[in-house]
């Protein structure tokens, strides 16, 4: 973790974005790691830059930062370009703050010292700022101990405080939850938000965890081979993904593959129409586990042809687990041979062979072209 320069000027207007990047492009070889990139964070926002390792989070974050410099685009602080074609403004002037996977305490200096790293002004002023800090976060010991006196969760928010202490407007993070034990995630991040949410930071998450993207973010950035593939709320990403690969970053999926005939795909549990698909194209309808029924009251009676969701269809259960929550439940269909998994809530664990029926909910299927 580092803290780059002073704050940003104040008196601006609260949609004003505090970070703009317009158009960004970074090359290496040739090969564009970051493409036409362009994203806002306004006061108090959290954006999250999500995607799968190598898709150019991180290079986006550096050439933000300043420690990298992209070969086109503009990347601006409230409303002033910092880095374009001729502006090259140095990371300290950036006035932006950097939270990295390590934390970087310096060994040798306390909790307060830490803290206090970045600021300037009499020590006494210093050190107020950094037990206000530390008390917000639940550290106020910390302020006398070392480093190596405090667990990784405590050492995670003296970091986390380090960075918020000189005030900055924008704070860049890098996948900074990573290292820590799963137990302490949730109550580090939430710890986390809450503070930059008071503090009326704008802030670019990066993070290849979609739970963390949809727990943290007022806006995800959803990036693959270097170009951001769709961007908005975490609940419009999630219920209308724009793609296959886009539905089945969040979660797992299933796939019903049908070739279209007059607007319609011909699939087990009926017709489903396809607008805008030509006669003979692949189609792809994705529909998620949990949106997947199995239709109990049916049993093994056959299809209802007044069901509202369509047409029953039969699978045969090859496999059950219990994963906690839920049971997993996986079917090998009549009508195709295909594999299509269930979710049931709690427990539910049938026989391998058992026969039963299966409903899918329309509205939450996806109708894509295929790729394949």
């Amino acid at each position: 973790m580092v803290f780059i320069g002073l704050e940003i000027e104040a008196g601006l207007g609260e949609q004003t974005p505090l970070l703009e990047v317009r158009h960004v492009t970074r090359r290496f070889d040739g090969r564009a790691v970051v493409d036409d990139v362009s994203l806002k964070v306004l006061p108090g926002q959290v954006t999250c830059l999500l995607g799968p390792s190598g898709c150019g989070k991180s290079t986006t974050l550096r050439i933000i930062a300043g420690v990298d410099r992209q070969d086109e685009g503009e990347v601006l602080v409230s409303g002033r370009m910092i880095s374009d074609a001729v502006t090259d403004t140095p990371p300290e002037a950036r006035s932006i703050g950097l939270m990295f996977q390590d934390f970087a305490l310096f060994p040798h200096l306390t909790g307060a010292e830490n803290v206090a790293f970045g600021l300037t002004g009499p020590k006494a002023e210093q050190r107020a700022r950094a037990a206000e800090l530390l008390a917000r976060v639940d550290l106020g010991r910390a302020m006398d101990v070392y480093p190596h006196q405090l667990s990784g969760g405590e050492q995670q928010r003296v970091a986390l405080v380090r960075a918020l202490a000189p005030r900055p407007k924008i704070m860049l993070m890098d996948e900074p939850f990573s290292g820590l034990d799963e137990r302490l995630k949730d109550e580090i991040r939430d710890t986390t938000l809450a503070v930059l949410k008071d503090e009326g930071t704008a802030v670019l998450l990066v993070t290849h965890e979609p739970d963390e993207a949809m727990r943290m973010a007022d806006e995800i950035a959803l990036m693959r081979d270097g170009r951001i593939v769709q961007q908005g709320a975490p609940y419009n990403i999630y219920n209308w993904p724009v793609d296959k690969a886009c539905a089945a970053f969040f979660s797992d999926i299933n796939v019903i593959q049908g070739t279209v005939e007059g607007a319609l795909v011909s699939t087990a549990f009926g017709e489903f129409l396809a607008p805008g698909h030509p006669d003979g194209g692949k189609i792809d309808i994705v529909i998620r586990p949990q949106h997947l029924r199995i239709d109990f009251d049916r049993g093994g009676k056959g299809p209802n042809p007044t069901a509202i969701d369509g047409a029953p269809a039969r699978g045969i259960v090859e496999r059950a687990r219990f994963i906690g929550r839920e049971s997993l439940v996986e079917f090998r269909m009549d009508y195709d041979g295909s594999l299509l998994t269930a979710t049931v809530p709690s427990v539910f664990l049938p026989a391998p062979g058992t026969p039963l029926w299966l409903m899918i909910r329309r509205e939450r299927c996806f109708v894509f072209k295929s790729k394949d």
